[in-house]
């Protein structure tokens, strides 16, 4: 269901205060802290007494303290205290995680922490760009698995059904779609061309008139998007030509979480190459991007229920040849991962 040797994102780092915060992840549940000099550790969220979550306990310094007996853990998982013990029991410690902190969020890695590489952490272009703006992030839970998820940022076909008030327009029907598969994922992607621009983008184009539209929709495995938005002058766009000056560029981080496998957490911020320090555009985006993906989130829900509900099978269609893809090597990797643990614990 899940590759784990993977990093995935756990919240925004302004989320992790002096409490403890707990989350689940991949089924998992995990305990995030910040020590004295605010660096974060991650831990199971089970006392391994009697399973009582280490959230229901207390920070003490740089340790966690359970609320049922006492028993105390620092940030490596080492059991440091057990109240009325002559000696710490061996066995008295739970699982770390390797934890980074990266553009605002909060990464934890869910695989083996020997294989654990922050250098792996999804690259985002153009972060401390002074020329670009950002869309302070946001988030939210869906009541779906993370594939039908991944699925949706594959597919830029449905903008004109679910998002017509906003990413939605002229060529969004049936211009055909191109996919490129990479070694880290899928993209699918297509021009159209001179076409009036759709209304989330009209007001911040630098130019009037119909516009060539470039959407990109790029998936990584296992589960971070980035959806790049090009607006340019009608005659001047096109696969392989340089951007016109006065070009439209916004490029959408969207990283998804698998809570279980029915729920996922899902994280976005934006990039764009004008108003770097417009405050006022930065809240119109963030207020028209989380209005675009409540509309998702209805769309989504109601997809996991009936795919669970369904009475006949579902069909695919020539538009899901980039999420087909991108499921069909998803799970190549989850199954070869699989098969190398069970080969280590032989």
């Amino acid at each position: 269901m899940f590759l784990r040797n993977a990093w995935y994102v756990a919240g925004w780092d302004r989320e992790i205060g002096t409490a403890l915060h707990p989350v689940t992840m991949l089924g998992e549940a995990i305990v995030l802290f910040r020590r004295q000099d605010r660096t974060l550790a991650a831990l199971e969220d089970a006392c391994p007494h009697r399973k009582l979550p280490l959230s229901m306990g207390r920070i003490k310094g740089d340790t966690v303290e359970c609320g049922y007996h006492g028993l105390t853990f620092d940030g490596t998982g080492t059991c440091t205290r057990v109240p009325g013990a002559e000696r710490i029991p061996h066995v008295a410690r739970v699982r770390s995680y390797p934890v980074a902190e990266r553009y605002g969020l909060v990464w934890i890695w869910m695989g083996e922490a020997s294989l654990a590489d922050p250098a792996e952490i999804f690259a985002v272009d153009h972060w401390g760009d002074p020329a670009w703006g950002i869309n302070q992030g946001d988030g939210m839970t869906i009541d779906c698995n993370y594939l039908y998820m991944t699925d949706n940022l594959l597919d830029p076909s449905h903008v004109a059904w679910v998002h017509q008030s906003s990413f939605g327009g002229a060529g969004t029907e049936e211009t055909p779609l191109q996919t490129t598969v990479g070694e880290d994922g899928v993209t699918v992607w297509r021009w159209m061309m001179d076409a009036p621009p759709a209304p989330f983008y009209a007001p911040f184009l630098k130019f009037s008139g119909h516009c060539d539209r470039k959407q990109h929709y790029e998936v990584r495995y296992p589960s971070n998007a980035i959806i790049k938005a090009i607006f340019a002058p009608a005659g001047s766009g096109g696969e392989g030509r340089p951007f016109h000056q006065d070009v439209f560029l916004m490029d959408s981080y969207n990283f998804m979480t698998p809570i279980d496998e029915r729920r996922t957490r899902y994280y976005w911020f934006q990039m764009r190459n004008f108003a770097p320090n417009d405050a006022e555009i930065s809240a119109q985006f963030a207020t028209s991007v989380r209005g675009a993906f409540e509309e998702d989130r209805a769309v989504l829900t109601a997809v996991q229920k009936g795919m669970d509900d369904k009475r006949t099978p579902n069909l695919d269609l020539k538009i899901d040849n980039g999420p087909l893809r991108f499921r069909r090597r998803l799970t190549q990797l989850i199954e070869a991962e699989r098969a190398s643990s069970l080969a280590a614990a032989e």
